[in-house]
Formats: structure tokens, sequence, C-alpha cells
């Protein structure tokens, strides 16, 4: 499972990566300035997390497959599908009622997170 969370890692942040880059010269200026901020928020929250991915699968290994830790992968996984997906929806398609989801994506990523510190404090 190591691998496959650094393999969704590397696949994420280049997502994240290019969603930025078309960002900054497809969107900007086609965009309010507000959208521009949600779509600029979501590939942030994306990379940072995508980086966290790949955290998570070394951790698996050097904790010999803690179940904690990959728990902890799923879980930000999710929260890159709510919380930058959410921002990503209303960007192109202007529904604000998107932000609705947004928060449990937060909410996924500080319990993964958590679950991460836990497994890590609970080797020693």
């Amino acid at each position: 499972m190591d691998r496959i969370f650094i393999f969704l890692g590397g696949l994420n942040a280049t997502i994240a990566i290019a969603l930025g880059a078309f960002g900054a010269h497809a969107l900007k200026g086609r965009l309010s300035a507000e959208l521009f901020q949600t779509f600029e928020t979501g590939t942030r929250y994306h990379l940072i997390h995508a980086l966290g991915l790949i955290l998570v699968g070394i951790l698996y290994h050097w904790l010999e497959r803690n179940g904690w830790i990959g728990v902890a992968g799923w879980i930000m996984l999710l929260g890159i599908v709510l919380f930058s997906g959410s921002l990503y929806l209303i960007t192109f398609s202007g529904v604000r009622a998107w932000g609705a989801v947004a928060p449990l994506g937060g909410i996924s990523f500080m319990i993964s997170w958590l679950l991460i510190a836990i497994a890590v404090i609970r080797k020693g």
C-alpha cells in the first residue's frame, strides 16, 4: 500500500500542477478575482495534500504497514476530492452551493493529519 499512496500522491501532484498552470495561463482575466482566488485555493490545498499522500506512503513503509497510516491516506485522498473538487466545481460551474462540501474536505484533511500524528507518536 506504500507504493499505492506514493503513486496517488505523484498523480495528484501532477494534476494539481497542471490545473495551476491552466489557471495561471487560461483562467486569469477570464474569472472574477473571487473565483480565481477560489481556484487557486483549490490547487494549493490539492498540491499540499498530494505531497501528504507521498508522506503517507513513506510513513506506511517506515511504520511497518501501520493501519492508522493507511486510513489516514484514504481520508486525505477523500479530502482532496471533497475540498479541492468542490472549489473546482464552484470555479467552473459558478454554483456556490458546492461550497457546502468544502468543509467536509477540510475536516477530512484534519482527521488525516491527526491520524498521522497519532500513528507516529505511538511508534515510539
